[in-house]
């Protein structure tokens, strides 16, 4: 049977069954094994081999490509351990509340991977794992292949194997191996030593563990060409390396490190001179949990002695000893052992963090010194020789904050005008089918996400603006990148894939309008938004930008949609909705997702049409959105009783209530506490729910656009505000259609940014849309004019 591997885009993971008979003895054919052989592919452990068998997590794998900051974590610390079954679940946290991504590292089913779950190490505590260095990957991988698939938790020496080979330059653990006592006699030396003279990784832990022989294990580490520093925490001069529960051991610390920035600028200059070796950045016990060394020497020399008497060597040296310390001191060591991993898995985190802000300032890392097969491809670099660092950005802009930060489509729109000018009478008003038709074509720079941040930042200069979008490494993307630098419209974000991603191509967009210049038929390359998925990286850009609105368009797949909108919640962010158009409004309420409900609605603000509404009303309704106990309350709380359908045409118009758009509204709210409904040339329709201490429900103003009002009392219910603003104006014969709903919602984003309230944005946002009617290109260039309009909406003054 051949050698078969499952290729990803970045890691190869194993087909059992493809190779079961390559590698088992009795069912391997001779001709298998040669064209193994002839492929180029090792059947021995090498660099290379290993990293085609790890499976790396697609947010591990995502969070590399992204250049995020990532933390290594061993796995025996909770297959070997004894610090609590939700230990995994509290570091994790750690390393995510500390802005890195955690990679717990072990091997699973026979397979190494990088990136377990909290649910795949209980498995494997449950279901028992062997202690997994060097020498045991050939073994137990081996046997994985053959089909006996056994769980493994890695030691340091084996995380730092599967770190490097990943591309993880950073690693928090508990306390170093080294040479054990009587050393010189056994030669019972830790392999984590001589893992760290050959793999360049940085290990944070609070030193070798008390009961080693530290100032042997000092030696060898400086034999095998090991940096050893131990964090200063404001101490002057020479510092102790720490001894695990001691803060001090007596020995002096060869090197000493102020902060995590010089940590950071260490590592960097460890893989900038291509030393292969590791680092020890040696971090103290917290004071607060510290056994100090003159009270554990006593008890580590009773457990040292008793595990000598019993025969507990070798692997079994350092758990027994650990066990006995736990007895011997009463449960005191436990707490501290906790302590200290805590500890430590946090200064992971920061200098890891540091390490990436050390990276964007002094630019990317070369090429030749990064060896990992998941290096990311940087922006823009498949095109551009010289790549704009992240913070060169930043001070151009003056802030990496946003106002509003805009998650959506750019794309390269071709826009065809049907010229039905050479027919005789009667003309056709819509082109001829199966041959070609005279037209005028217009190109401009378009896809949703870009028309509406574009809108937003030219109808307010003043407001920080950005889009996080992807482009291909094509002529159209660079099309895109010189007209964004034209417009002034910030590209940080505009992640460029390089050509090693499958269907990376920019995206674009081809309208065909008949002779009166309405859409006929429109063609969407998407590809690129719904084939490449990078959620931790989305996430960083939420963290760096701070936005007060985040917008997100339906381009992306409902997973990242759903991701996108979720993360913006989390952090701090208010969420606008565009649905683009009815297939893909639909994927808001797509099946196997959760949404929360009002008073914590998913969504802030969203614009569909009536169509896209209407789609969305379907989908919700399908998928049993409208079914939940938690919805049906929400609903109740409205106050929508008998004579509905009265007050709907009074508030809207009979054409309008009859094809269900005001009740469609209203079955939403729960999930987006605010609806604008764009109607074409019959205006836009403001659906809103109102909290109970609204001004609006006792404003007489207001009075008559009250749809419902809550009972008394309730918590979270006002009642509900719908309010028909007609159209602005009527255009004759528009220029083009293309950008107009885009318009409107970066104008009404743009006034929202700003503090302005929605019922007095609305007209402001269809005038933006009329002008992009009036405009051959997608957003019109005019906007700025209404500027002042805008401000005095939001109850602001020209230059205030």
């Amino acid at each position: 049977m051949a050698l078969v591997a499952r290729t990803t885009r970045l890691t190869r993971r194993w087909h059992y069954h493809d190779i079961h008979g390559l590698f088992c003895r009795s069912q391997r054919p001779a001709s298998a094994l040669k064209r193994a052989q002839t492929s180029g592919r090792s059947l021995t452990t090498s660099s290379e081999g290993l990293r085609e068998l790890i499976d790396v997590s697609p947010e591990v794998r995502d969070a590399i490509e992204s250049r995020m900051p990532v933390v290594a974590l061993e796995s025996t610390i909770y297959t070997h351990g004894a610090l609590g079954r939700d230990l995994p679940s509290v570091l994790d946290s750690l390393v995510r509340s500390h802005g890195a991504v955690p990679a717990t590292i072990g091997v699973l089913d026979g397979i190494p991977k990088v990136g377990l779950t909290p649910e795949e190490i209980e498995r494997m505590i449950e279901e028992g794992a062997k202690k997994i260095s060097r020498r045991d990957f050939a073994h137990i991988v081996g046997l994985g292949m053959c089909g006996r698939r056994i769980h493994g938790g890695t030691t340091i020496a084996g995380t730092m194997i599967l770190a490097r080979a990943a591309g993880i330059r950073v690693f928090g653990t508990g306390g170093l191996g080294g040479v054990h006592r009587g050393g010189e006699d056994s030669m019972d030396i830790s392999a984590d030593l001589t893992e760290l003279g050959r793999t360049r990784v940085a290990v944070i832990s609070s030193g070798p563990k008390g009961f080693l022989d530290i100032p042997r294990t000092l030696e060898y580490l400086e034999t095998q060409g090991v940096l050893v520093a131990t964090f200063a925490d404001g101490r002057q001069g020479d510092v102790d390396l720490p001894a695990f529960w001691a803060r001090e051991s007596g020995v002096k610390s060869p090197f000493t490190v102020d902060d995590e920035t010089q940590a950071a600028a260490m590592i960097l200059a460890q893989e900038r001179l291509g030393i292969e070796s590791g680092l020890v950045l040696a971090n103290p016990i917290p004071k607060e949990h510290e056994i100090p060394r003159e009270v554990m020497d006593q008890i580590i020399r009773t457990a040292v002695r008793e595990a000598g008497e019993q025969g507990a060597t070798g692997n079994a040296n350092t758990p027994f000893i650990l066990k006995r310390l736990r007895e011997l001191t009463e449960g005191r060591s436990a707490p501290a052992n906790l302590s200290l991993v805590q500890s430590n898995i946090v200064r992971a985190a920061r200098v890891a963090t540091e390490l990436s802000k050390l990276e964007e300032d002094r630019g990317s890392r070369p090429k030749t010194l990064y060896h990992s097969p998941f290096r990311p491809p940087t922006l823009r670099e498949a095109v551009r020789p010289k790549k704009e660092s992240l913070s060169e950005a930043r001070r151009k802009t003056g802030s990496s904050e946003a106002d509003i930060l805009v998650a959506g489509s750019v794309a390269l729109d071709l826009n065809c005008n049907f010229h039905n000018d050479r027919y005789d009478d009667p003309k056709p008003s819509t082109p001829v089918l199966k041959t070609s038709n005279p037209a005028g074509i217009t190109q401009s720079i378009g896809g949703v996400g870009h028309n509406v941040a574009l809108a937003a930042q030219s109808i307010h200069r003043d407001l920080k603006v950005r889009l996080c979008s992807m482009i291909g490494s094509d002529i159209a993307g660079e099309t895109i990148l010189s007209s964004m630098e034209k417009t002034g419209l910030d590209a940080t974000y505009i992640r460029q894939l390089g050509p090693e991603y499958s269907s990376a191509r920019t995206a674009q967009y081809v309208a065909v309008n008949d002779a009166d210049k309405n859409l006929m038929l429109a063609m969407a390359d998407m590809a690129i938004f719904t084939s490449h998925s990078f959620p931790a990286y989305w996430r960083s850009i939420i963290q760096a930008t701070k936005p007060k609105w985040l917008v997100v368009d339906g381009n992306w797949t409902p997973k990242d949609v759903h991701n996108w909108i979720k993360s913006g919640r989390e952090l701090g962010a208010q969420t606008a909705f565009e649905p683009v158009s009815t297939i893909k409004a639909a994927g808001l309420f797509a099946k196997g997702h959760d949404l929360p409900l009002f008073p914590n609605a998913a969504v802030t603000l969203a614009t569909p049409n009536q169509y896209e509404l209407e789609a969305m009303y379907h989908a919700a309704k399908d998928h049993g959105y409208l079914d939940y106990m938690s919805w049906f309350e929400v609903i109740d709380a409205f106050g929508m009783h008998g004579g509905a359908r009265d007050r709907f045409v009074r508030l809207t118009s009979a054409e309008m209530t009859d094809a269900g758009i005001p009740v469609q509204s209203v079955q939403l709210l729960p999930y987006m506490s605010t609806i604008v409904t764009k109607m074409g040339d019959k205006g836009a329709l403001l659906t809103t729910v109102l909290k109970p201490d609204d001004p609006r429900l006792v404003d007489p103003e207001h009075a008559r656009y009250i749809l419902t009002r809550a009972a008394p009392g309730h918590p979270h219910v006002g009642g509900i505000y719908m309010r028909l603003y007609p159209a602005i104006e009527r255009v004759g014969t528009p220029v083009s259609v293309n950008g107009m709903g885009d318009t409107f919602l970066g104008a009404l984003v743009a006034g929202l940014a700003l503090g302005g309230r929605i019922e007095d944005l609305v007209d402001v946002a269809q005038n933006a849309a009329v002008m992009t009617l009036k405009s051959h290109l997608s957003v019109s260039p005019d906007l700025g004019a209404l500027g002042s309009k805008l401000l005095a909406a939001c109850g602001q003054e020209e230059g205030l």
